[in-house]
């Protein structure tokens, strides 16, 4: 990296430091139910709302009234999003007159943004009007990224308890989620982006007559939509003259600072955070890439806040940076490498494909860790362009369950099952019964936290195997052999747990992906929430026990880096076959010149 490069990686992750503490501080205090410097103004918008929908703050619940609130409201959500999609030509703001999607595409985006997932199977600006852009998928950023927040509180309460079965109140977490973090950071950021030149508007698109006509082949398309194809075989393409240009207009700031913030990540564009008019400038850049680390960076700092011992959340803090730093640095030099065969073509060797050269490698690569270390699946960068070793970095991140930093919420309490996996690992070791937080790990947090591990993995292992014999999902795969493999596996693996960014090169608007992707979307969001609050539940019930001289100290570096080789190991063993059969298979054959 050049100086300017380090300059910006080192500004980047010092900001971030020096934000966790004050914005963890704040969001224990929410949590708390304490007074902050918000709630003289958000006080009464808290009542009003509880007094509107019968909550009533000081009901809490177990653990299964919790998940079951979870499970309730999520249900109305995707059913009100399912009917805004198969309805939206006929709702308001809609300029360009955009149709109704399909059951099968309105079903696939109901889940995905429903559970934080933001799988986009659609082109935003020619599939989605102003409307559900606003109405649907904004409001649905804000409300799935308050209900990821909401299960980790629930699961710090789990471990802070003690002989009781309660957890707090869904509703109330949700509300003080939304109202006096999300939104306010949101408008704040949004402004501070229309600033950077991110539009926001409600005008139709504009046509604009180009400088010079373009001329391209074209491929041909049927009535369904599928590439017509010559009796060799070979697409068949029809020569196109490009004389004007539209260029497409809309709310974007609006739900851009969410889409970041939320680790959400579904583009108001195509082109998500690559566009100009989502991600114009290499400040615009750096803001975007803080907001996806700050929230699930500054839950750590909460839970060290709310079990009495900030040690610990700096300790998950440490992790998380070290793993996120090593796959940078190996990225950074996988795309700073390039491919030798284009080397020998005389082109320069470092890899720029796929790149804004706006953003640079290090803001480039940068963006691309932070995107699928969380959840958020933004991407400013076409990840379907960098080196296979390159590639296998966003990927791994995405496999290892996304808790570097992790998506709002989830990211955590992910982290925590690997914390308790950890110390009960180490306990067999010394023959002692393992202790977390003052609490004994037994048989029901094992399985629990196994379950939260493993779910995700399974499901993309199993659904990618039935991808490479299905008829319709092979068809889909625009390029063979190793890297085709590569973009079926990313493509799952990001639906699974959650991310939604894509390899690209695949074509994922068939009924094999939008309907078997509804389901490991589902199955990845919520089995694993309603195991961490059944963990959380029999947490809260045990008794507190002090620590000892054989307790394991889970607050200092041993534990740290006991606790990332866990996390390296179980990821290793799940994954590097499938790996190996792709990325790897792929660096190797370029690397011997093939």
């Amino acid at each position: 990296m050049n100086s300017h490069e380090w300059l910006q990686t080192i500004i980047l992750f010092v900001v971030l430091l020096a934000l966790v503490r004050p914005l963890g501080g704040f969001m224990a205090k929410v949590f708390h139910g304490e007074r902050t410097f918000l709630s003289s103004i958000l006080a009464p918008c808290e009542r009003l709302i509880y007094r509107i929908c019968g909550v009533k703050a000081d009901d809490e619940m177990g653990w299964q009234r919790y998940a079951g609130s979870v499970l309730l409201f999520n249900l109305v959500m995707l059913i009100s999003l399912f009917v805004m999609l198969m309805t939206q030509h006929l709702l308001p703001l809609n300029p360009q007159k955009v149709p109704a999607f399909t059951w099968q595409l309105a079903l696939n985006t109901a889940v995905s943004f429903v559970t934080n997932t933001n799988w986009q199977a659609y082109v935003g600006e020619q599939a989605a009007s102003y409307f559900t852009q606003m109405a649907g998928l904004a409001v649905h950023n804000f409300v799935s990224a308050a209900t990821g927040i909401a299960i980790a509180i629930a699961v710090i309460r789990g471990f802070v308890r003690r002989k009781t079965s309660l957890l707090g109140n869904f509703w109330v977490d949700m509300t003080r989620c939304t109202l006096y973090i999300l939104m306010p950071v949101s408008i704040i950021l949004s402004l501070i982006l229309v600033s950077q030149g991110v539009i926001q508007n409600f005008s139709a698109y504009k046509t604009v007559p180009l400088v010079q006509p373009t001329r391209f082949d074209k491929p041909k398309l049927d009535d369904k939509g599928n590439q017509i194809k010559d009796a060799a075989d070979k697409p068949v393409t029809e020569n196109v003259i490009v004389k004007e240009v539209q260029i497409p207009m809309g709310p974007v700031a609006s739900q851009e600072a969410i889409k970041e913030l939320g680790t959400n990540g579904g583009g108001f564009f195509n082109a998500n955070s690559a566009h100009p008019f989502e991600n114009p400038t290499p400040l615009s850049n750096f803001i975007e890439i803080l907001l996806i680390l700050l929230i699930p960076g500054a839950l750590t700092y909460t839970f060290g806040v709310m079990v009495g011992n900030t040690r610990q959340g700096w300790m998950l803090l440490g992790v998380m940076l070290l793993i996120l730093a090593g796959c940078f640095g190996v990225l950074q030099w996988a795309e700073n490498s390039g491919n030798p065969l284009v080397a020998k073509l005389g082109v320069q060797s470092i890899n720029m494909e796929g790149k804004e050269v706006r953003f640079g490698m290090a803001g480039s690569n940068l963006f691309t860790v932070a995107t699928t270390g969380t959840s958020c699946g933004a991407v400013n960068s076409m990840h379907d362009s960098l080196t296979p070793i390159g590639g296998m970095m966003p990927l791994s991140l995405i496999l290892l369950g996304e808790i570097i930093f992790g998506g709002v919420g989830s990211g955590l309490y992910t982290m925590l099952c690997f914390a308790i996996i950890a110390v009960f690992v180490s306990g067999l070791m010394i023959g002692r019964t393992p202790e977390y937080l003052g609490k004994k790990i037994e048989v029901k947090e094992m399985w629990m936290s196994i379950l939260v591990i493993l779910i995700a993995g399974v499901t993309v292992l199993v659904l990618s195997g039935i991808a490479m014999i299905a008829p319709q999902a092979t068809a889909s795969m625009s390029n063979p052999g190793a890297h085709g493999l590569t973009e079926v596996l990313y493509a799952l693996a990001s639906m699974a747990n959650n991310n939604g960014s894509a390899f690209a090169g695949l074509n994922a608007n068939v009924n094999f992906y939008t309907l078997f992707g509804s389901l490991a979307m589902a199955v990845g969001r919520y089995i694993p929430a309603i195991a961490v609050l059944a963990m959380a539940g029999s947490l809260a019930e045990k008794k507190y026990i002090p620590p000892s001289l054989g307790t394991l100290p889970t607050d200092k570096a041993p534990f740290a880096i006991w606790l990332t080789l866990v996390i390296l190991i179980v990821g290793a063993l799940t994954f590097f076959p499938a790996l190996s059969l792709g990325p790897i298979v792929e660096q190797l054959t370029m690397r011997g010149g093939i």
